[in-house]
């Protein structure tokens, strides 16, 4: 597993990079979040009567990626990251995941939108049909989500093996 590093934004940067450095800092707490879990803790379900599990909040949060940045952002053409069963965007768990696997899929989505928000500016709007957002306001909704996140993964890591921290 690659090394985890968190870089703390500069508390006096300009907008861009305050607000991309406060995400890329929340996105890699999730990695490590995950770091250290043995297959059978990631997915399991520590704090009853909730079927979330650690692995299940990162695969959510890799389709949250994709979902904002990727689809509704820029428009690309790729698969949706639900199902027509769950088409809100639950935290589904498939039989062939691995902590491997999801870490690897969340690392690949968040570099995809760093490259879109990279070569975008934060006023331009979104591109899919009906999408009335911009760039600031997925940035700033992405921060939301993945803190958010976060909290049920300091939860969830902390009552499956005690571990706590940032």
């Amino acid at each position: 597993m690659p090394e985890i590093t968190r870089t703390r934004p500069p508390e006096d940067a300009d907008e861009r990079s305050t607000l991309t450095g406060l995400l890329d800092f929340l996105r890699s707490t999730v990695e490590l979040k995950l770091n250290g879990l043995t297959e059978e803790q990631a997915f399991a379900r520590p704090v009853a009567p909730s079927e979330l599990t650690p692995a299940g909040i990162v695969k959510h949060l890799t389709a949250v990626e994709r979902f904002w940045f990727s689809i509704d952002f820029a428009g690309l053409d790729l698969e949706w990251p639900w199902s027509e069963d769950d088409p809100h965007g639950g935290f589904p768990i498939a039989p062939d995941d691995t902590v491997a696997s999801i870490l690897t899929s969340y690392r690949t989505e968040c570099a995809r939108s760093r490259e879109i928000v990279a070569a975008t500016s934060f006023d331009d709007l979104a591109r899919s049909e009906g999408m009335t957002f911009n760039l600031r306001y997925a940035v700033a909704h992405l921060i939301e989500e993945t803190a958010r996140h976060l909290g049920h993964l300091d939860l969830l890591r902390e009552a499956t093996d005690g571990e706590v921290g940032e």
